[in-house]
Formats: structure tokens, sequence, C-alpha cells
């Protein structure tokens, strides 16, 4: 089986766009273990990473795309890539619009000389990188390991780990000759857990963690923190498009979460930005649980 069409199961998939935002509001109304933060509004250019470099991969939509914005908004120059150059040109321009500071740049992490192009271009315009955020990544079509093509195990495998691994290749060697840096890595509940049909998910989830433990210790002498964050379900289109392929409801995902409810965007950034500020200083090497309790039990 082949990635499901983002455009094609937003169109005419189970769910719709238009239903499930429909349903994050009833819920987000009703909870009662959590009231996620609004979206800062406006832009800070004194906030709390003014004058700081953020590089984001994968910012062209949904975590990375409100992580962005979140940064932009607290007075970071954000430089982000994607692989869609449209999508990834009108959300840096927003940004601008909106007062913040943010470049994009086409970049693939599955491809070294894309993700060395990236790093290189992110200097050269602004001198350093004082954050990096590396959370491109894909979700393939569910199935059983036999049922698993080896290209689609490749490509998430490719693209969740081995891009994390490039990204780390390259930053850090800046990080060092800068004299620190700090860096949070995309995991997953997946990367704690096995869940059935998803065992190349998984596998590429639980690499990440194991990537980020192994940095963390050969990096802490050097002045770069590098953690990681796992959430469990986030309001994205990636959730949306595995969603509607499956068939299932908000209402039947829902039931087997702790709080009932999905997670949105702006509440990773904000744990991205937590990890990433000086509230976390003694914070290097673990995974942070953003999963709302899941991984409690």
């Amino acid at each position: 089986m082949s990635e499901v069409s983002r455009r094609q199961i937003l169109t005419t998939g189970a769910i719709g766009v238009a239903g499930f935002a429909t349903a994050i509001a009833a819920q987000t109304a009703q909870a009662n273990t959590q009231n996620p933060p609004e979206p800062q509004a406006n832009v800070n250019p004194n906030g709390r990473f003014a004058g700081k470099v953020v590089l984001i991969t994968g910012a062209t939509s949904g975590i990375g795309e409100a992580t962005a914005r979140a940064f932009a908004a607290e007075g970071a120059t954000v430089h982000f890539c994607g692989r869609r150059e449209a999508l990834g040109a009108q959300v840096a321009q927003s940004i601008r619009d909106a007062g913040g500071k943010a470049t994009y740049q086409r970049a693939d992490v599955r491809v070294e000389e894309d993700v060395k192009a990236f790093v290189n271009t992110c200097v050269e315009q602004y001198g350093r990188i004082d954050i990096a955020f590396n959370n491109a990544g894909i979700f393939m079509t569910p199935a059983e390991i036999q049922d698993i093509p080896l290209e689609n195990f490749v490509d998430i495998m490719t693209t969740n780990t081995v891009g994390e691994f490039l990204c780390m290749k390259y930053e850090i060697p800046q990080m060092r000759r800068q004299g620190g840096g700090n860096i949070i890595n995309m995991a997953s509940v997946a990367g704690h857990v096995g869940f059935r049909t998803t065992a190349h998910y998984n596998a590429s989830k639980h690499g990440v963690i194991g990537l980020t433990k192994a940095a963390a210790q050969e990096n802490a002498d050097h002045n770069i923190r590098i953690n990681s964050i796992s959430p469990l379900a986030v309001d994205t289109p990636q959730l949306r498009e595995s969603f509607a392929f499956q068939g299932i409801t908000y209402e039947q995902a829902v039931q087997g979460f702790v709080t009932k409810r999905i997670m949105t965007t702006h509440e990773m950034a904000e744990a991205v930005m937590f990890l990433a500020s000086n509230q976390a200083t003694s914070m290097t090497g673990m995974d942070l649980d953003v999963t709302g309790g899941q991984l409690a039990g």
C-alpha cells in the first residue's frame, strides 16, 4: 500500500475537516482535565526567545507550523523547511505579515545533501542555531507486519529516524562551534509501546528516542541539551487522514484516551518551547510525555 493522499482523504474521507474541527471545539469546551492555552495573537519582539535563531523541519503544517508560529510570536527568528514549496512560502509570509521573522527553504530530511544545505543556509543567513526542532515525519498506511511492503518500511524509517539522525549530524557540530545549543526531537507514544498494524511507525519512533538519549550523553559536556517529546494524538492533517482511512470517528478514537480528547498543535509547541527554555536547563536525554496521561499507567 502507498501513503494515503492527504487531499483525497480530507475531501472524501469519513470525517472531513469541518466535522473534525467541530468535534475538537465541542470536546475542548467540556474538558475538565486540561485547558489548552490559546496561541499568542501578537508578536512580542522582546518575548521569551528574542534574539534566538530556531531551526525547524517539517513546518509547512501541523505541529511544525504551530511551533514556528509560536517561536516567532516570542521574538525568535525561525528558519524552517518542508517538501511543499508553495505551502512553505505561504506559512513564512503569514508569519512575517504578523510581524514575526521567518524564512522557508525546501528540504527533504531523507536526503543528506538537503539537510546539510538547510543547516548551512541557516548559519550563513543568521550566524548560528540556538534551537533546533527536528519535527519532520510521516505516518504510513496501517498494516500487519507481513503485509507491510519493504519500500514503505524503509521510507518511514528513512524519514522519521534517519532524518532526525541527519539533522543532528549537521546541527551538533555547529552548536559545538558556537558553544552550545538546544535540540528537541519529535518522538511519539509509539516510541514507548507497540501498537498493532503500525510496526513500521513504532520502530521509527523507538529509534528516535534511542538516538536522543545517546546524543544527549555525547554532548552534555558541550553545553548542548538534547530531548524529545512524545505526543499521543494531535489535531493535524496527518491524524485526520489516518482516522479517515481507518473509518474511525472522533468519539471512537478518544474512548481509550485518559483525557478523552485530542491534543492541540499549540500544546505541542508549548512543550517544545519549554524544553528549549531556561526553565529546563537540568533536562537532557529525556523524552517528555505529552500524551495527556496515556503513558502514566
